[in-house]
């Protein structure tokens, strides 16, 4: 037994009547009291019926109701206005700091056992079981597991909002800027996602502006940035880019990262962060004001349009510089498009939105995600099997946040998906 779950209980009403405390008095919950995260009692502002008199005032919860002593409450004035001394184990009487003996409300009998056993069930669970109430969750109506995705998919927007503000305080409030950082990072895919992020770096986004409408400069910035232009080169493109980079490098001082960090052992072709960079190029040359697009734009299929980029001639023909390969079109394609979108776009409207309190562009954000199809990972196919199906790109940014940031952490007091089994077993009890 923990003290968390007493709390649950209690904020949730999880208990069988009729209620009565230690000396017989009838409990009447009116209001069970708003959570206190702070120093203090658990729950503010209560409204109880003890008996004939109605209270109003705050509630502490403890395993055993020695605790109160044990945790020197009867020394703190801030707990004189406790009404009401919930627990599990009453073991001992609890005063206050003026010497008020608290009426005690004991739940040893009043927890259903169904789910005092379904508690125990979850936190006896293996940590081989990635989810712990993974055998319940198929029971429970699709259209709460639905509610409680959204819900998910925006608590995982509101921590994405926090990165987006840190960028945006580093760019000295440049949007455009931050829009370039999150797609460089999203433009290498997982494999080459830090390089590429670095690269967004050592490619100042103020001096590659500079070249907008000039694709062979703007590749020719980023590939000599990435580390990729240095030797000795034969193709008479990879000889012109090398000669476009070596003047903007003697220009502006530049400094290009170490080509050892790019990654193509077990990277698809497509994928080679040549033909990535290569795209990137052609989207920073030719879409002048990137960020204000975006903004512009309420339909996926129109963001999927924006970003599907094609690599340069050259790349048509080539993976690696000076090594010819039969010709194949290097475009960015739907799927990846996607994946940006999901996870740099969509990140940015959100923030956006919260940052200048217009829940517009909040909305907006979570409208794209709804009509782009739900991704498809290791996560999204283990809430699949276990009854919980992602209809869009909304339910499964939400099953990612509830598995990593509840399942993984085993913070089932917190999850929602776990009240709403709780409930249907207090409902099913009845």
């Amino acid at each position: 037994m923990t003290e968390a779950f007493l709390q649950y209980v209690w904020q949730h009403q999880l208990l069988e009547g009729p209620l009565h405390t230690a000396d017989g008095a009838g409990v009447t919950v009116e209001r069970a009291g708003y959570p206190n995260t702070d120093a203090g009692p658990d729950f503010f502002d209560a409204r109880l019926r003890i008996g004939q008199v109605q209270w109003a005032g705050n509630v502490e919860v403890h395993v055993n109701a020695s605790d109160w002593a044990a945790h020197h409450h009867q020394d703190d004035p801030s707990y004189d206005n406790v009404v009401l001394h919930v627990v599990y184990c009453n073991d001992q009487p609890a005063v206050t700091s003026q010497g008020r003996q608290l009426p005690v409300l004991e739940l040893a009998d009043a927890i259903p056992d169904c789910i005092l056993q379904h508690y125990e069930l979850l936190m006896n669970a293996p940590e081989s079981l990635p989810v712990p109430c993974q055998t319940n969750i198929g029971q429970l109506p699709l259209v709460k597991v639905s509610n409680v995705l959204e819900r998910m998919a925006v608590e995982r927007m509101e921590q994405k909002t926090a990165a987006v503000e840190q960028m945006l305080e580093e760019s000295h409030g440049n949007w455009e800027q931050v829009c370039y950082w999150m797609l460089a990072r999203y433009f290498g895919g997982k494999v080459n996602a830090f390089p590429f992020e670095l690269l967004g770096r050592a490619a100042d986004w103020n001096f590659l502006a500079r070249w907008r409408g000039m694709p062979m400069r703007v590749e020719a910035l980023l590939l000599g940035q990435a580390g990729l232009l240095e030797g000795y080169l034969q193709d008479a493109y990879a000889r012109n880019l090398q000669a476009d980079y070596e003047a903007l490098r003697l220009g502006a001082h530049l400094t290009p990262m170490s080509s050892h960090l790019w990654k193509f052992f077990r990277v698809r072709p497509a994928s080679f962060p040549t033909i990535r960079i290569s795209q990137f190029a052609q989207l920073m040359s030719t879409t002048p004001n990137l960020f204000s697009r975006i903004l512009e734009i309420h339909e996926a299929k129109e963001l999927e349009q924006l970003f599907d980029v094609e690599a340069s001639e050259y790349w048509q023909t080539h993976y690696h510089f000076d090594e010819p390969a039969p010709k194949h079109p290097k475009r960015f394609g739907r799927t990846l498009a996607d994946v940006i979108i999901i996870n740099a776009c969509v990140p940015l409207l959100f923030a956006y939105g919260k940052h200048h309190g217009d829940s517009q562009y909040a909305d907006q954000a979570l409208s794209l995600l709804e009509q782009l199809r739900a991704e498809d990972n290791h996560i999204v196919r283990l809430w699949a099997k276990m009854g919980v199906p992602c209809q869009n790109a909304l339910h499964s940014q939400g099953a990612l946040q509830l598995y990593n940031a509840y399942c993984q952490n085993r913070r089932c007091l917190q999850c929602p998906l776990c009240y709403y089994e709780i409930a249907e077993l207090k409902n099913s009890a009845r």
